[in-house]
C-alpha cells in the first residue's frame, strides 16, 4: 500500500475517531435536533446561503466517511428547507457523499481485494458489467440495506463512478422524500422508528422488486424484438431438436429423452463425433500400443535383459479401428433410439428460430418445428494458410487414422496437447519425428517446468523438438518435401515424408443457417451464461460454443443446455466452469485442474505452492515410473485448493481426487486425513497434503508441547 493510501486511511481514521472521542453524535440525535430547531431556523432566515453551504458540506463529509447520522441530517434538511428544497439539497449531498465513499473504497481497498480474491472478483465484475445498475438501483430503493455498506462494496467492483452516481441519485430519491417529509413534521415526530411503518417498509420492498420486474420486461421486449420478423408456429413437432451427434449433442438428447421430452438428434456424419471417430478414442488406442513398445525398449528397467516385438504399422492402425468399433455401440443410433431419441442421419439447417430442415443422405427433406434448438456441431482441425501446404498432402488429427504405412520422416506442426500426444506416439512406433512449435516451448498452457519435463522425455526418445520455429512455406525440391521455417531470423530447411498439422481446432459454424438468422459468431457461437444465443430458445454447447474444447466439458455443458432449453422460463441454470480438469496423455502424463502458477500470476491471484516429488513414492519406484511431481496451489495460510498440476504416471486418474475436493470445498487437511491404500500412486495426493501440513505446523504450540513432554519425563 503506497503512502497516499496510508495517508488517506489515516485521515479517515482520525476523523472517525474524533467523532467518537468528542461525542459528536450527541448533536445528531432526534432530541437535540428538535430542541435546536428554532435557533437554527432563525439563523437560517438571516444567513440562508451560509446555512445551506455548511449543511451541504457536513452532509457530504458525514456520508463520505460513513459515520452514523445521515438519517438525522436528512430530517434536519426537511425541517430547515422544506420538502422541495430539502429533497433537492439532500439528494445531491447524499449522492456526492456516497460517490466519494465509493471512490475512497476503490482507492484504498480494491487492489488488496483484487490480489486476495482476484478470480472471484472477475466473475462479480462480469455480472456488474451486465446488470450492476439493476442491482444497485434495487439496493438503493430498500432502506433495510445499509447505504454506507453499498457504497463500500460497489467501490470494490469495476462499476464506473458515473454509473454509480446517477443510479444512486435515482434509487435513493424515494427514501430521501420519505425522510425529508418526516423532517418537515419534526415537532410531531417522537422516534426514528415512527418514520418507517411496516406498511411503508413493505412499499419500499415492492419498490426494490421493481427493477427486477423491469429487467424481465426489458428481456421480454428484446425477445419479442429478435423474434419480430419470424412467424411462430401454432404448435411444435418436437420439444427439442439437437444439431450434432458428438458428446454435447448425445448427452443433450439423452437428458431430453430421460425427462420424457420429444427430441430429434440430427447428425450428418458419424454419431460419437470426433471424440469417438478421430479424437479421444483412436488417439488413446494408438498411444497404448506405442507405450507397450516403449516398455520393450526399457526392458532393463524391469530386470529383463532384452525384449523386442515384431509388428506391422497397419496392424496397429487396424487395432485402433477395432477399438472404435467396440466402443461405437455406446454412441449408436440403435442405443439412443431405445432411450427414446429420434435419431436422423442427415444435414440440418435452421430456417427460423423454431424450424429446422433436414436433408437426408438420399436427398429427401424433412421440416421439423421445435420449441427449442441446441447447436452442437463441434469443431474441426484448423489448417493455417501456409504457402504450399495444399501441395504436400498434409494430415490432420481427422485424417491421420487413414494411414497404413508408417511415415519414415514425420513433421508434427504444433506443440499443443494433440500435437504432443501424436508426436510421442509416432516416435515410439519408429518414425523420425520433428516437432515444430513457433512458441518458445511446447505445451504453453502448462507451467514451464512441466513443458521442460515433457520436452526432455521427447528428446530422450529421439524426437527433434524445434521451438521458436515459424513455418513459412512448404516446397518440393529434388523429389522430396521440405518445410522452410524461420528461426532466429534465419530460414531453416526440414525435409519430411509426411506432415501432421495440429495447431488447434476451429468451430463448425458454416452450413447450418446461423448467418441467415443473424446468430452472432466470433470463432465460436456467442452465448450467454445460460448457453443461449441471441435467440433465447436456441442454445449452443460443446466445441462450437467454447470456451473449452474437451469432451468432458461438452458433456458438462450439455446438461445445462438440455435443462435450460426444456424448462426455461420456469427455471434455468448458469453454466458452472469453476472446476474444469484436463489431461494431456503424453509420457510423463500431465493433468491439471484450476489455476497453475502462470495463470495465477497473470490474474494477480495470491497463492502458496506445495510440491511432492513422485520419484520418492514407493509404488512409483516399484513400477520403475519414479518421475514427475504434484504441485498444489493454495490460498496463502489456508488449505483451500486453488489448482493442482500432476506430472507422472496415471496423472489423469490421480487428478480426480482434487477435482472432487475443489468442487465440494474440501481442503488439504481432509485429504491428509483420508486413508489411501498402500502401495498406490494415489498416496502421492496424501503426501503432498502432508508437506503442506508440515509447512504450516504451529511452531509456538509445538515448543510448548515439547516442554510438556520434557516435564512428564521428570
Amino acid at each position: 500500500m503506497n503512502y497516499k493510501k496510508i495517508s488517506l486511511l489515516t485521515l479517515l481514521l482520525v476523523i472517525v475517531l474524533a467523532y467518537f472521542v468528542f461525542d459528536l453524535g450527541q448533536y445528531l440525535n432526534l432530541q437535540t435536533l428538535k430542541t435546536q430547531h428554532e435557533a437554527v431556523t432563525a439563523y437560517q432566515a438571516s444567513h440562508p446561503a451560509q446555512v445551506i453551504g455548511a449543511y451541504f458540506i457536513v452532509y457530504v463529509v458525514a456520508t463520505a466517511i460513513s459515520v452514523p447520522g445521515a438519517v438525522l441530517l436528512t430530517l434536519a434538511g426537511g425541517a430547515m428547507f422544506g420538502l422541495l428544497w430539502g429533497t433537492v439539497i439532500v439528494s445531491f449531498a447524499s449522492t456526492i457523499g456516497a460517490t466519494l465513499a465509493f471512490l475512497m473504497s476503490r482507492f484504498v481497498l480494491r487492489d488488496w481485494v483484487s490480489q486476495r480474491f482476484g478470480q472471484r472478483l472477475v466473475a462479480i465484475n462480469r455480472g456488474i458489467d451486465r446488470e450492476g445498475h439493476f442491482y444497485l438501483f434495487t439496493l438503493r430503493l430498500v432502506p433495510a440495506f445499509p447505504f454506507f455498506l453499498v457504497n463500500l462494496l460497489f467501490g470494490l467492483t469495476a462499476m464506473k463512478a458515473w454509473t454509480f452516481y446517477w443510479v444512486s441519485q435515482l434509487g435513493m430519491l424515494a427514501g430521501t422524500l420519505v425522510y425529508v417529509n418526516a423532517g418537515t413534521q419534526l415537532a410531531q415526530l417522537d422516534s426514528l422508528s415512527g418514520i418507517l411503518s411496516p406498511a411503508l417498509l413493505g412499499s419500499f420492498a415492492l419498490l426494490g422488486i421493481f427493477p427486477l420486474v423491469a429487467k424481465k420486461i426489458v428481456a421480454a421486449i428484446n425477445r419479442n424484438k429478435v423474434f419480430a420478423r419470424w412467424n411462430k408456429p401454432a404448435r411444435y413437432d418436437r420439444n427439442l431438436v439437437v444439431i450434432g451427434g458428438g458428446s454435447a449433442g448425445l448427452v443433450t438428447a439423452y437428458i431430453a429423452a430421460a425427462v420424457k421430452a420429444k427430441v430429434t438428434l440430427v447428425e450428418k456424419h458419424k454419431l460419437g463425433g470426433d471424440c469417438l471417430n478421430t479424437g479421444c478414442v483412436p488417439s488413446k488406442a494408438l498411444i497404448r500400443s506405442a507405450k507397450f513398445l516403449s516398455h520393450l525398449s526399457r526392458s532393463r528397467d524391469f530386470g529383463i535383459g532384452t525384449a523386442h516385438a515384431d509388428f506391422d504399422f497397419s496392424d496397429i492402425m487396424q487395432r485402433v479401428q477395432s477399438i472404435i468399433k467396440t466402443i461405437e455401440p455406446h454412441d449408436s443410433a440403435e442405443r439412443y433410439t431405445k432411450l427414446g431419441v429420434d435419431v436422423v442421419q442427415g444435414s440440418a439447417r435452421l430456417l427460423s428460430p423454431w424450424e429446422v430442415e433436414i436433408t437426408r443422405e438420399d436427398n429427401s427433406t424433412q421440416r421439423l418445428s421445435a420449441r427449442s434448438i441446441v447447436i452442437a456441431t463441434g469443431a474441426r482441425p484448423f489448417v493455417p494458410p501456409i504457402p504450399g501446404i495444399e501441395d504436400v498432402g498434409y494430415l490432420t488429427s481427422d485424417t491421420v487414422w487413414d494411414l497404413r504405412t508408417l511415415p519414415r520422416r514425420l513433421i508434427v506442426l504444433g506443440g499443443g496437447p494433440i500435437g504432443s500426444e501424436l508426436t510421442q506416439a509416432f516416435a515410439r512406433l519408429g518414425s523420425q519425428v520433428t516437432q515444430v512449435e513457433m512458441g518458445d516451448r511446447i505445451m504453453m498452457r502448462e507451467d514451464p517446468e512441466v513443458s521442460e519435463l515433457v520436452m526432455a522425455r521427447f528428446q530422450a526418445e529421439g524426437v527433434d523438438v524445434r521451438t521458436n520455429h515459424k513455418a513459412k512455406q512448404f516446397i518440393t525440391e529434388d523429389g522430396q518435401n521440405v518445410l522452410i521455417a524461420e528461426h532466429a531470423g534465419q530460414d531453416v530447411r526440414i525435409p519430411f515424408d509426411a506432415v501432421l498439422v495440429a495447431v488447434g481446432r476451429t468451430a463448425n459454424l458454416d452450413g447450418f443457417g446461423l448467418e441467415d438468422l443473424g446468430i452472432p459468431t466470433n470463432r465460436t457461437v456467442e452465448t450467454n451464461e445460460f448457453l443461449q444465443t441471441n435467440y433465447p430458445n436456441i442454445y449452443a454447447a460443446g466445441d462450437v460454443a467454447g470456451p473449452f474444447q474437451f469432451t468432458h466439458t461438452a458433456a458438462h455443458q450439455a446438461w445445462y443446455a438440455a435443462v435450460n432449453a426444456l424448462f426455461d422460463p420456469l427455471k434455468k441454470f448458469k453454466t458452472d466452469y469453476s472446476v474444469i480438469p484436463w489431461a494431456t496423455f503424453v509420457e510423463p502424463e500431465v493433468a491439471r485442474v484450476g489455476l497453475n502458477e502462470q495463470e495465477a500470476n497473470e490474474k494477480g491471484t495470491p497463492y502458496e505452492v506445495t510440491t511432492y516429488g513422485i520419484d520418492d513414492l514407493d509404488r512409483a519406484i516399484a513400477d520403475s515410473e519414479a518421475h514427475g511431481f504434484i504441485k498444489v496451489l493454495t490460498v496463502p495460510g489456508k488449505d483451500k485448493i486453488l489448482g493442482v498440476t500432476i506430472v507422472g504416471e496415471h496423472a489423469g486418474d490421480l487428478i480426480a481426487e482434487y477435482v472432487l475436493a475443489m468442487k465440494h470445498g474440501i481442503g488439504l487437511n481432509r485429504i491428509l486425513g483420508t486413508i489411501h491404500i498402500y502401495p498406490t500412486l494415489a498416496e502421492a495426493n496424501k503426501y503432498v497434503a502432508g508437506n503442506w501440513k508440515r509447512a504450516h505446523a504451529p511452531q509456538k504450540v509445538l515448543k510448548w508441547v515439547e516442554r510438556f513432554h520434557a516435564w512428564r519425563r521428570g
